[in-house]
């Protein structure tokens, strides 16, 4: 992990000089124009294009950076040490099964990074509980941090759609961003992402459970579910507050951001089918 921390540091030099590099070339322009129009010289049009190419160089070296983070969360290595404690909290999961839940926990910090700081909601038991046994290693965790996001992400409890407005817009980013990730159609799934198929695959004891299928008649608030199960077009239905229109504050306009597109074609992502 050593080597991963000289990255990361790197990685988050680079980030902040980014923006050092770009307010000093536009206070440099201005102090250009400034001594130009003061000294008697007429505006000049290519002006104009010189400080649109120094923001357009700007965002390209940002999206650069942002691509740089989301394939370390997709590529890096993680300890080895949260897997194990996993196992041990749950004593009937096999190795496949541990690389499974982390495979979640790589789709949860990737709609954390796609988010642009948002608050994002853990969905399943089984990845709360692998951030957690990672969380512990601090040193570790803040590397992978820094690393992926740029910035510390602290540890929240997994959550299930409910009357908290703020969680429920939590869940709908995270369900928006893995559902992108595998090409689902987030309003119209015919099977889950992975991260929130987990808890029922692996029969996590006292998980949330998810189903790709439409809510049955009888809505949330008419307990025509008994068993607390979330379905698919929960997460766009405004009987659960919060910004159901826009899922949480992110749309089509706003969540492609390097994800995957489409409607429920294949995609390698590792979704698994929900309970029916």
């Amino acid at each position: 992990m050593q080597a991963s921390g000289v990255r990361a540091r790197l990685l988050r030099a680079l980030a902040r000089r980014a923006w050092l590099v770009t307010s000093l070339a536009v206070l440099g322009w201005l102090a250009y124009v400034v001594g130009a129009m003061v000294s008697g010289r007429p505006f000049r049009p290519g002006w104009l294009g010189t400080l649109f190419f120094i923001f357009v160089a700007s965002a390209l070296l940002q999206a650069w950076v942002g691509s740089l983070r989301r394939m370390a969360i997709r590529e890096s290595l993680l300890p080895v040490l949260p897997k194990r404690k996993l196992r041990a909290q749950y004593p009937k999961l096999e190795a496949r099964d541990a690389d499974l839940v982390e495979r979640g926990f790589r789709q949860f910090f990737m709609a954390c990074a796609r988010s642009r700081g948002r608050y994002v909601a853990m969905p399943s038991k089984a990845v709360d509980a692998y951030w957690h046994a990672f969380i512990l290693d601090t040193r570790s965790y803040a590397e992978w941090c820094e690393r992926t996001l740029g910035r510390f992400l602290h540890h929240v409890p997994a959550e299930r759609l409910g009357s908290d407005a703020k969680a429920n817009d939590g869940l709908r980013r995270a369900w928006f961003f893995a559902c992108k990730e595998e090409a689902i159609n987030p309003r119209k799934p015919t099977r889950l992402p992975l991260l929130f198929a987990l808890d029922a695959k692996l029969g996590i004891e006292g998980g949330v459970v998810y189903s790709p299928r439409p809510r049955p008649v009888g809505g949330p608030g008419d307990g025509g579910d008994a068993f607390g199960i979330s379905y698919g077009d929960d997460f766009c239905d405004d009987a659960f507050s919060g910004d159901a229109d826009g899922m949480g504050g992110v749309d089509g306009s706003d969540g492609g951001d390097g994800g995957s597109s489409g409607g429920d074609g294949g995609g390698d992502g590792g979704g698994c089918r929900g309970t029916d």
